[in-house]
């Protein structure tokens, strides 16, 4: 099969592969009918996250039609169109039974195969599954691809960077960068009824979109940001900041946004040594800080009535709609931010 694969830093290429197989019993074989990048896979383009063996097949992000399934599959049948979270998870373990399923002490992420362990990626023409009863998502008839994606990652992530936020209506909320899942964040916060969600980005396609879904955004440079929070606030800073940036400079700005006992949600991945901000800031602050991956397969029955209400607003994030043959390019405009790119959707 065809599929997208790791050969270096910055360097993906459309290999010939060997087709995935059932290895498990709960195991469902999958064909990929939309697949994405995600900010994440950036990650392991740029080698900040690294030990990914070279030739491991790519990407977290997929929705497509069970093939074949394993004898101990009681929940699916070959044909079902589903959508998957990024990583898997068993449904049964003490994390998965507190709705922690993104740490599932037998969970593995889609795109990450280590020293020769791990679980082969989605930007591909298939992909196997494991724990398929509990980690696949069975998606109504009416529901179209290419927003079922968002489903998979981009939306539960955005939603569960408010619920961590856990603002009160009226409060005001700053939300540092305006990629897909700040912007689901936005639409998430609006509909919270919060007084103003204030997005701050560089990009101003991606601004200009923010302000399309009712978002008041700035630009960061300088000292636009701090001060349009300030000015929001009468000096005190934003009532909770969710940071979707994941790196050190975001961290430190958000700190900088917060008023005294605010709320820090942050949701972008993180691979730096050491904080932004120190424990005395911290504790001088009465900081809330919140952080981690989020348990995406929880909230997919309880999104997908609100992915269907908002489907305007949701399908405006799917800038680019590519061949799986071109994703390496669809990377470059994704990680350059050109053409206006908010999320690329690749298609096998």
């Amino acid at each position: 099969m065809r599929a997208i694969t790791f050969q270096g830093i910055g360097d993906l290429r459309v290999r010939d592969v060997p087709e995935p197989r059932i290895v498990d019993p709960r195991d469902a074989l999958v064909r990929v009918e939309r697949t994405a990048i995600c900010g994440s896979d950036l990650h392991v383009f740029h080698g900040r996250e690294r030990g990914l063996d070279l030739g491991t097949v790519m990407g977290h992000e997929f929705v497509g039609t069970v093939v074949e399934l394993g004898p101990a599959v009681a929940c699916l049948r070959p044909g079902d169109r589903v959508a998957s979270p990024f990583s898997t998870s068993c449904g049964r373990c003490y994390f998965c039974t507190r709705g922690l399923t993104s740490r599932c002490v037998q969970g593995s992420l889609f795109g990450w195969i280590e020293a020769g362990r791990g679980l082969g990626g989605a930007q591909a023409e298939f992909v196997r599954v494991p724990h398929a009863d509990t980690t696949l998502f069975r998606l109504p008839p009416d529901v179209a691809l290419d927003e079922a994606v968002l489903l998979t990652d981009v939306l539960p992530t955005g939603f569960h960077a408010v619920e961590q936020a856990d603002p009160s209506p009226g409060d005001l909320v700053v939300i540092l960068g305006a990629g897909p899942v700040g912007l689901c964040a936005l639409i998430a916060l609006l509909a919270r009824g919060v007084r103003e969600g204030l997005v701050l980005d560089p990009v101003p396609e991606r601004r200009e979109l923010a302000r399309r879904l009712g978002g008041n955004a700035h630009a960061l440079e300088g000292d636009g940001g701090a001060a349009a929070v300030r000015r929001a606030s009468e000096g005190r800073g934003a009532d909770a900041v969710i940071e979707a940036v994941g790196n050190a400079a975001a961290l430190r700005l958000a700190i900088d946004c917060l008023r005294p006992g605010g709320t820090l949600s942050a949701i972008g991945v993180h691979d730096e040594d050491s904080f932004a901000f120190s424990p005395a800031e911290a504790y001088a602050k009465n900081l809330t800080f919140r952080s981690g991956r989020a348990p995406a397969r929880i909230y997919m029955e309880r999104l997908l009535p609100w992915l269907a209400s908002h489907r305007a607003e949701f399908a405006a994030l799917l800038s680019h709609r590519l061949p799986l043959e071109e994703g390496p390019q669809g990377y470059r405009i994704f990680d350059e931010k050109r053409e206006g790119c908010t999320k690329v959707l690749l298609v096998p």
